[in-house]
């Protein structure tokens, strides 16, 4: 463990409020530490450490990878790296969120910690979506930064990261090929995600399978994946008509729901790690916190003073994925976005309405396991079986697991139970990665497209003909009532019912 002392940076007197701790950090090329100073303001009662600091205070070693996406969105990819090991984690956070949820809860409770004290080579994934708007065009405006919904998510950010996974994999196990395309990987990669990220996740699955192309992955589980909506709090019945109705007007003004300004986030992080040290004022504000977002009980006051909402980089939500989730929750549909008219919608997806996700999960070809909380009024359970019961109706090898938690216990608290249930999901996913069950990565690839100029650039038409043909899951039970036999008998059985 790194001593905490006072010390002096950038040739400035440390004063006697401040405090420094000096953290390592492994470089990407340099295996050799260097040291840097993490400043904890304890006068203003403000926390400014980055995943990196946590990772590195407890003793853990560190890497901080740049990913460029497609389309010029540089994204972090954190590790905590265990370079000669075959199994590899991915976890990818939710909506207002980052990397540090997955480490906030020390070496005892968090997951990331959990992975890799089990073994695992640990990836910590971020979404574009921060406020220092990091992109290759250094003078992109906001209006430009914000211009993406969770499509983008789901086929620029995610692919971005796990095909960097990917390289650094193959570089360091030294099994490098020209066709990266053979039947096995020396190395598997089982993805681990929250809320948001979970409907990414499903997002990246369906829509590389349907393309043909594959996605590395030899189990993903889904802690609360967001998707289904139309059970969510009543105050969600008004963000599904306001947002969508005032996008012509809102959408150029406010580009991006964020804090602007530097001291404004300082003031938000101070206000929020204040509520902490005053019981009183913290029971209220968590209080309307809950009753805003139809009776949650996860810590919210506690969340809003962890360090990644402090005042140098807090994430946002870009309005457009505000727009998504609302055209989502109307639709009682699980769809990419829907841009408005037939022929933006044509040129995107082939055909003139959005690609329903839930519709195609037979494309799916790995295991998948869905988690839903009980006390979860964000996305209640209800939604998540949703999910389950459409995965089960398309022949996807799919479990169920419920706990008694709030959406964001799954990330946020000491919960030994769901630290349990990820590990004993990672090692039914451990083995190295073959080629799934259907062809290829994914049967549905182009099936029949007539357009072959579009099949690059496009997902196809005739692909999602039958987007619409699933019968429907109300004959499956409420909850299931067996163990799930979806899965192989090399992979274990799957876990049901209640925690």
């Amino acid at each position: 463990m790194t001593s905490i002392q006072p010390c002096k940076s950038h040739g400035m007197p440390a004063s006697d409020n401040d405090v420094h701790v000096q953290t390592s950090t492994l470089n990407d090329w340099d295996p050799s530490s260097t040291f840097r100073q993490t400043k904890f303001q304890q006068s203003l009662n403000t926390d400014a450490r980055t995943c990196g600091d946590v990772i590195t205070e407890l003793g853990y070693p560190y890497e901080a990878i740049r990913v460029i996406t497609a389309d010029g969105y540089v994204l972090l990819l954190e590790r905590i790296p265990r370079r000669d090991s075959k199994k590899v984690v991915y976890l990818q956070h939710g909506l207002l969120d980052s990397s540090l949820g997955w480490v906030s809860n020390g070496v005892v409770g968090s997951q990331a910690f959990a992975a890799y004290d089990q073994g695992y080579d640990v990836f910590l994934g971020n979404f574009r979506g921060l406020v220092s708007r990091e992109h290759i065009d250094n003078h992109i405006s906001s209006q430009r930064y914000w211009r993406y919904s969770i499509n983008e998510h789901g086929t620029q950010d995610i692919p971005a990261m796990i095909e960097k996974i990917h390289e650094i994999k193959l570089s360091e196990l030294r099994q490098l090929r020209a066709d990266t395309e053979t039947d096995s990987l020396p190395y598997s990669i089982c993805a681990v995600s929250h809320s948001l990220g979970g409907a990414a996740m499903l997002m990246y699955l369906v829509t590389r399978c349907l393309k043909g192309l594959p996605h590395r992955l030899s189990r993903a589980t889904l802690l609360s994946p967001a998707g289904f909506h139309e059970d969510a709090a009543m105050i969600f019945k008004l963000f599904e008509y306001f947002i969508p109705a005032f996008a012509p007007v809102l959408a150029p003004l406010i580009p991006g729901l964020y804090i602007p300004t530097k001291f404004f986030r300082m003031l938000f992080h101070k206000l929020a790690r204040d509520f902490q040290n005053y019981p009183a004022i913290g029971g209220l504000v968590q209080t309307l916190i809950s009753y805003v977002v139809g009776g949650d009980s996860s810590n919210w006051v506690g969340v809003i003073g962890t360090p990644h909402y402090n005042m140098n980089d807090m994430p946002g939500v870009s309005y457009r994925v505000a727009v998504h989730l609302a055209q989502m929750k109307h639709a009682k549909k699980f769809l990419m976005y829907d841009f408005g008219s037939s022929s933006a919608n044509m040129e995107t997806y082939g055909m003139p309405y959005p690609l329903d996700i839930a519709a195609n999960y037979g494309a799916i070809d790995i295991p998948v396991d869905v988690v839903a909380g009980q006390k979860d009024r964000l996305i209640p359970r209800s939604m998540v079986l949703k999910h389950y019961r459409m995965m089960k109706e398309a022949g996807v090898q799919v479990s169920y697991e419920e706990f008694d938690y709030a959406h964001l216990d799954f990330t946020f608290s000491h919960k030994e139970e769901i630290l349990t249930y990820v590990m004993s999901r990672l090692l039914l996913g451990s083995s190295p990665t073959t080629k799934s069950r259907k062809s290829g990565y994914g049967s549905l690839k182009y099936q029949g497209s007539r357009d072959k100029r579009k099949s690059s650039k496009h997902l196809s038409r005739k692909s999602f003909g039958k987007q619409d043909s699933i019968s429907t899951v109300n004959k499956l039970p409420e909850e299931p009532t067996s163990p799930i036999s979806g899965c192989s008998s090399s992979e274990g059985s799957s876990t049901s019912g209640n925690a």
